[in-house]
C-alpha cells in the first residue's frame, strides 16, 4: 500500500500493536506518536513546529489531535522523552481538551512542561520517571532508558506488549565524554536488543552526516576564547532550554571576569528551573539582573539570549533590527551557539547581515566551533542498529530526506527492505507476530496557531495573507441602478500595496462599465454575480497591464 493513498485503516486486531504518527514525519518537529493495544492509546511526546516564511501571522503549527479527539479517554498517559519544544510544546493544547491525562517523563521535563502549563491555568496529573525505571500505563509495559542529547534528563522509552515490543529512542546522540557524564545507555540497549526490539522507531536528524557527532565539550574552550578576546560586550544567542550552552556560557564568562545577564521570558524560565532542580551550576556572583547589567561596563559583561533561529519577536532579532534596549554595535560579540533548523536560514542569515551592517563580530556554526548537534549522526545510528538488531524500523523525526537515510542505514545494517518503513505523518503501521505493516494513512493537517485562536486559520487564509504581502490590494466600489443595472456611480478604484498611483486606474474603469452594462444586457441582476464581473475585469486588466495579481474586493451596490 502507497502511505501517501488517503485510506482507513481496518479495526485493530487482537494482540497487534497500531502506532500512528501523528507529527515529526517529514518535518523538524510536532513530534507526537499514538500507540494503540486493546483498546487503550498511549502517546510518546506532543510538539509544536515553527512557521516558515510561507505561513505569516502563525505563531505555531500542532500536530493534528483529530484521529483522537473523539478518544480522550483511552489516553493512558503521554509519555515526554525529553524537555524540547518540539516534544513538548503542544502539550497545553492537548490538556486543554482533557485536563486529566496523565503526563510521564523525567524530572526537569516535567518541570519545564508545568511551568509551560501553569500560563495556561492546567494543573496536570504528572508521573516523574527515571532512566532503569519501570511502569505499567495501561496495556503497556514502560521501561526507560538514558540517552545523551542537548538537553539533560532524556529518555529512551521501550513499550513491551504481549503483540511486541517498540522502543522510541527520543533524541538522542552517543556522546562519550558528555558535560553531566550520563551517557546513551548502550548497556540498555545491548539488553533490549538480546529480548528482541520488535519495532525501533528511531531519530532520524543526522542520518545523511557521516561519521560521528563531535563531543559537546569541545564548545568550552571556543566560548571562552571568543568571549577572551571580545573587546566590547558579548550576546550569545541559543536556544532557551539548551541548559548544557548556557553552563558552558556561565563557566567561560566566570572565567574571563565577566557577568552574565538573561534575556528572554523563557531564557529565565527554564534556567530557573535548571538551577533550582540541579542542572545547571550557576559560580557564585555571576548572574546580574538585566537592568543591573546595563550599568557594568561594555568589557564585563555577557547576555544570554534567545533567537538563534531568526524568530521575529525572539530578543536577537529584535537587537538586529533596534528594536531593543540593547543595541548592538562595532566592538560587540555576537555568538548564534546553535544549529540551523532547515527552514530557518532565511530569517538567519537577515540576522547576522543585520547585526554585521552594525559593526558586531557574528560567530557561528560556518565560522567557528561554536555549536555541535544533539543528534546521532550516520556512525552512531549504526552502532545502535547494530546493538539493537531491530525485526522493523521506523525512521521518525526528520525531513523526507533525513528518513530515507536512516532507512538505508538500516537496511545496510541487515534490516530487510520491506521491514523498514518510509512513513508520513498519518501513516498507520500494525505490529503483529514480529512483522510491521503499513495498513491505512490517516488525512493528517497542519494546526495554526494564530494569537488566541487554535484551527482556526485554513491554508487558504495563508494564501490570502501571502497575496496581500507579496501582489497588494484593490477595492472596487461600483454603485447599480437595481431596475436597469446601468452604473450609476464609479468605478470607485482603491489600492494598496501599489508603487503606481489610483490614477492608473482610470483606463480600465470604462471597461468595468462596460462589462456591468453586457452583464444587465444578458439579464443579470444579482449583486454577487456583478461582483465577480467586476473582479474578472479588473483581474485581467492588472495581469496584462501591472504583471500583478493582487487580491480584489468588489463592492457592487444597487440603488
Amino acid at each position: 500500500m502507497s502511505p501517501h493513498e488517503i485510506t482507513s485503516p481496518p479495526t485493530l486486531a487482537p494482540e497487534t500493536l497500531r502506532v500512528t504518527p501523528l507529527g515529526g514525519l517529514g518535518e523538524i518537529g510536532r513530534n507526537m506518536t499514538v500507540f494503540e493495544y486493546e483498546g487503550k492509546l498511549l502517546v510518546v511526546d506532543c510538539g509544536v513546529l515553527f512557521p516558515e516564511e510561507h505561513q505569516p501571522g502563525v505563531d505555531l503549527i500542532l500536530p493534528d489531535f483529530e484521529p483522537i479527539k473523539h478518544r480522550l479517554d483511552d489516553i493512558v498517559g503521554v509519555v515526554l522523552t525529553h524537555g524540547h519544544e518540539d516534544h513538548i510544546g503542544a502539550v497545553p493544547y492537548l490538556l486543554r481538551l482533557k485536563r486529566d491525562i496523565p503526563l510521564i517523563g523525567s524530572g526537569l521535563t516535567l518541570a519545564l512542561v508545568e511551568a509551560k502549563l501553569k500560563e495556561h491555568r492546567i494543573k496536570p496529573y504528572s508521573l516523574t520517571v527515571r532512566e532503569g525505571q519501570k511502569e505499567q500505563v495501561g496495556p503497556f509495559d514502560l521501561e526507560f532508558v538514558a540517552v545523551n542529547h542537548s538537553i539533560p534528563d532524556a529518555l529512551a522509552v521501550a513499550i513491551h506488549t504481549p503483540a511486541g515490543m517498540a522502543l522510541v529512542t527520543g533524541d538522542f546522540k552517543m556522546d562519550q565524554l558528555p558535560l553531566d557524564g550520563r551517557l546513551t545507555d548502550l548497556r540498555a540497549f545491548g539488553r533490549l536488543g538480546e529480548q528482541g526490539v520488535d519495532l525501533f522507531l528511531v531519530d532520524s536528524t543526522n542520518a545523511d552526516v557521516p561519521g560521528f557527532t563531535p563531543l559537546e565539550r569541545s564548545i568550552g574552550p571556543v566560548l571562552d576564547q571568543v568571549i577572551a578576546k571580545a573587546p566590547r560586550r558579548v550576546i550569545v544567542a541559543s536556544f532557551s532550554s539548551h541548559v548544557h550552552r548556557v553552563q558552558q556560557v556561565l563557566d567561560a564568562a566566570h572565567s574571563n571576569g565577566r557577568r552574565v545577564a538573561l534575556l528572554g521570558r523563557s531564557m529565565l524560565r527554564n534556567m530557573t528551573i535548571a538551577a533550582d532542580l540541579g542542572y545547571l551550576t550557576v559560580p557564585e556572583g555571576v548572574l546580574i539582573d538585566y537592568k543591573k547589567a546595563q550599568d557594568l561596563p561594555d568589557d564585563k559583561i555577557v547576555y544570554m539570549s534567545t533567537g538563534s533561529q531568526g524568530e521575529p519577536m525572539a530578543v536577537l532579532s529584535r537587537m538586529a533590527n533596534l528594536d531593543h534596549a540593547i543595541e548592538p554595535g562595532p566592538g560587540d560579540t555576537v555568538i548564534l551557539a546553535s544549529s540551523l533548523i532547515p527552514g530557518n536560514e532565511n530569517a538567519v542569515y537577515r540576522v547576522i547581515d543585520g547585526l554585521t551592517k552594525l559593526g558586531a563580530n557574528v560567530v557561528h556554526k560556518g565560522n567557528a566551533k561554536v555549536h555541535v548537534s544533539g543528534h546521532a549522526a550516520a556512525g552512531e545510528l549504526l552502532y545502535c542498529y547494530n546493538i539493537l538488531k531491530p525485526k522493523n524500523v521506523l525512521p521518525v523525526h526528520g525531513e523526507y530526506r533525513h528518513l530515507m537515510a536512516n532507512a538505508k542505514l538500516a537496511q545496510d545494517t541487515g534490516v530487510p527492505a520491506e521491514r523498514t518503513i518510509l512513513g508520513e505523518n498519518g501513516t498507520v503501521v500494525d505490529l503483529k507476530d514480529g512483522v510491521a505493516t503499513v495498513v491505512g494513512q490517516l488525512d493528517i493537517g497542519f494546526v495554526y496557531v494564530d494569537g488566541s485562536t487554535v484551527g482556526e486559520i485554513t491554508d487558504a487564509d495563508l494564501k490570502d495573507r501571502r497575496i496581500l504581502g507579496e501582489e497588494g490590494f484593490i477595492s472596487v466600489i461600483v454603485v447599480v441602478d437595481a431596475a436597469t443595472g446601468a452604473v450609476i456611480t464609479g468605478p470607485e478604484i482603491h489600492a494598496r500595496g501599489f508603487a503606481e498611483d489610483d490614477s492608473v486606474f482610470d483606463d480600465v474603469k470604462p471597461k468595468i462599465a462596460a462589462a456591468l452594462a453586457e452583464a444587465s444586457k444578458s439579464g443579470v441582476r444579482d449583486s454577487h454575480a456583478l461582483s465577480q464581473v467586476v473582479r474578472r475585469t479588473i483581474g485581467r486588466w492588472v495581469n496584462q497591464r501591472l504583471r500583478r495579481r493582487p487580491m480584489i474586493v468588489p463592492l457592487v451596490i444597487e440603488a
